[in-house]
Parts: structure tokens; sequence; C-alpha cells
């Protein structure tokens, strides 16, 4: 039975693994976005270095990539008898991130996994997905920085497992432990945003600034 958990984490880790921000940023500016900006591969910094057409279908794709894992998993498990569905989800939901972030296809440096994992939640509990989206979205719109809204979300998700027992894919009680797992994981993959926040020093969004190609 382990065999199924550990082919869902491959398949999970090589579809987290195809970097859109680096793929657009080659194509639309013919630049890799490691190299610009905050030197991160995702579509914050697409926007910034690239502009706004490029960092939307940044942002769409690596959304997708979580929602794919996820559903993979899902349909992969109604043909497996007796196995622990809940946990394929969870196994997909955290390699598809993994892969995101240490991208095998592109030398193991890629995002910090915030739009892959919104595309995890929405699919495993849409209500907590969009929940998490939208408190996000007012912090980044109140403080006009996009770190702060990403890890403060990641922080409320599993918060909102304990609170939140129905609208699950698969039913399971054991969200809450997967929850801590990807928030602490995308959270520390913030840690020098986190330290520029405390610092002052974090770059504000500007949407004004970028450009429109």
């Amino acid at each position: 039975m382990i065999t199924y958990y550990i082919l869902i984490g491959i398949i999970a880790y090589l579809l987290g693994s195809i970097s859109f921000s680096i793929i657009f940023g080659k194509k639309f500016a013919g630049i890799d976005v490691r190299e610009k900006g905050s030197k991160n591969a995702g579509s914050t910094n697409v926007l910034r270095t690239v502009g706004k057409k490029a960092a939307i279908l940044t942002l769409f794709c690596d959304i997708l990539k979580g929602v794919i894992a996820v559903l993979i998993a899902y349909v992969f498990g109604l043909f497996i008898e007796g196995i622990n569905r809940a946990l394929l989800l969870q196994i997909a939901g955290i390699f598809v991130v993994i892969g995101h972030s240490f991208p095998i296809f592109f030398h193991f440096k890629g995002g910090k996994g915030v739009a892959t994992s919104l595309g995890v939640l929405l699919m495993i509990n849409w209500q907590i997905g969009l929940i998490c989206l939208v408190f996000a979205i007012l912090i980044m719109i109140l403080t006009k920085i996009v770190s702060l809204g990403s890890i403060m979300a990641a922080v409320l998700f599993p918060v909102l497992t304990i609170f939140i027992q129905q609208n699950y894919l698969v039913p399971n009680s054991n969200y809450v432990v997967f929850g801590i797992l990807l928030a602490t994981y995308v959270v520390f993959l913030h840690r020098t945003n986190i330290q520029r926040i405390l610092e002052g020093k974090e770059n504000k969004l500007s949407f004004n600034k970028t450009k429109l190609n």
C-alpha cells in the first residue's frame, strides 16, 4: 500500500516542479526571474520584473498545479481499495508545494509555494480555501505587502481546520496536522520576508509601476 502513497508523492512533486514563473519569464521577457527583482520564482516577482500578463498566467498556472495534484490523488484513490484517501490528498498537497519550491527541472530553485498551496486548499476544502484567499487579499490591500498576506493566510489555514468540519473533498479529522505542516513550510520559506517586515524593509506592491506587456 505504501507504494501508492510514494507514487502519488512523486507525481505531485514532478507536477510542482514545472516552474511557470521561469517559463513565462523567459517567454515574455527573455529573463530568468530568479536573477531579477526579489529573485523569487513566483508571480509577484514576475509582476515586478516581466509584467501583468505574465504574472496573471503564472498565478493561474501555479494555482492549477495544486488543483491538479489533489485531483489526481483523489481519482487515484477511488480505484484502490482500502487506501486512506485523505492521506493520499495530503501527500499530494505537500509534495506539489515542495516541487514548486525545489523544482527538479530548474536546479531545485523555485518559489515559495503560496499560489500552489491555494490550489491545494481550494480542492481539499473550497470554503477554507476561499476564506484564506479573501483574508490574504484584505491584508495585501491594507498593507500592500504580498508576503504578509501570504504568511497570515498560511497561519490561518490550520486554525480554520479546527473549526470548520464540513466541505472537505474527503472528510477526515487529521487535516489539522496537515494544515500545521503546510503552514509551517510556507512560513519557513518566507523567513527572509519576515525579517524584512520586522525591519520595515519589505517591498510594497505598486501596480502603477508594473509593465503592461
